[in-house]
């Protein structure tokens, strides 16, 4: 680890320009620009880690969805030959909710690790216990823009400028191989690749993030990044190391996607404000 993951830095309030008006997913309301007035907040330079949330359990004994439910969504990819399956996502054959899938699968192997399968109330649990909150999706894109507002990435225009990876995305042919061309074929470490100019480390790919808000959708089918939905979801952010430019190009600042409170994925993280 190069930093202190739960370190946060402050963010300058005042006006601040959100959303784009050159969206690449229309449907998701990646748009329209619009300015929203902000006050001073404070955001983790990283997210959560595996590490952080054994903490928070270890001293609340706190038990996520996940845990509850006995099962979690795992990118296929990803799933051992000896997992019992519990379902498949409908319309996302890649999404297999496996039975005793957990946060805690990476306790010993990648500790320094975004925590994952944990849950929108998980995550506002655990942010409770510290005295803070989740951002909002306002105070999230004016964050990972790192004071360059409407680019599409924390750095400016290209994924890869000049051929450099600067995020853990999915470089091959989705969902059959990811070539790890950026480094990582799966979830990096939190502070991966250099950070914005605020400092903050992966505010695209490598994982989703959860928000504190919440949007209503019409469309409640399946999609590559949430398998399960419902009409009142929480906004999810940042995208992460399975979207690809072929079916989920939603490693972008503006880009959005979300899920049920209660759900709980591979892919899904969070990091703390205040």
């Amino acid at each position: 680890m190069r930093t202190a993951t739960g370190e946060l830095v402050l963010i300058p309030g005042g006006p601040h320009v959100v959303g784009t008006d050159r969206p690449w997913i229309r449907e998701d309301g990646e748009g329209p620009a619009r300015v929203v007035a902000l006050a001073p907040f404070r955001i983790a330079l990283c997210a959560v880690t595996v590490m952080e949330f054994a903490r928070f359990v270890e001293a609340t004994g706190f038990v996520t969805d996940a845990e509850r439910a006995g099962w979690s969504f795992v990118f296929a990819g990803e799933v051992g030959d000896d997992a019992t399956i519990a379902g498949q996502a409908a319309g996302a054959p890649w999404w297999l909710g496996v039975e005793g899938a957990s946060w805690r699968d990476a306790l010993d192997t990648d500790p320094g690790h975004p925590v994952v399968h944990v849950s929108w109330n998980d995550a506002d649990a655990y942010c409770h216990w510290l005295g803070a909150r989740l951002p909002t999706e306002a105070e999230w894109e004016v964050a990972a823009s790192g004071g360059l507002p409407d680019r599409p990435f924390p750095w400016g225009e290209e994924l890869t400028p000049n051929g450099v990876h600067l995020c853990n995305v999915w470089q091959g042919s989705f969902p059959a191989e990811d070539t790890g061309e950026d480094g990582f074929r799966g979830r990096a470490p939190v502070d991966s690749f250099p950070p914005n100019g605020f400092g903050l480390y992966n505010m695209v790919g490598n994982v989703w993030e959860w928000s504190a808000d919440s949007r209503v959708r019409a469309d409640t089918s399946a999609s590559c990044c949430s398998p399960t939905t419902a009409a009142d979801e929480k906004v999810q952010k940042g995208g992460s190391y399975l979207c690809h430019h072929s079916y989920c190009g939603r490693y972008r600042i503006q880009a959005r996607s979300g899920s049920s409170p209660d759900s709980s994925t591979g892919n899904v993280g969070f990091r703390i404000a205040r």
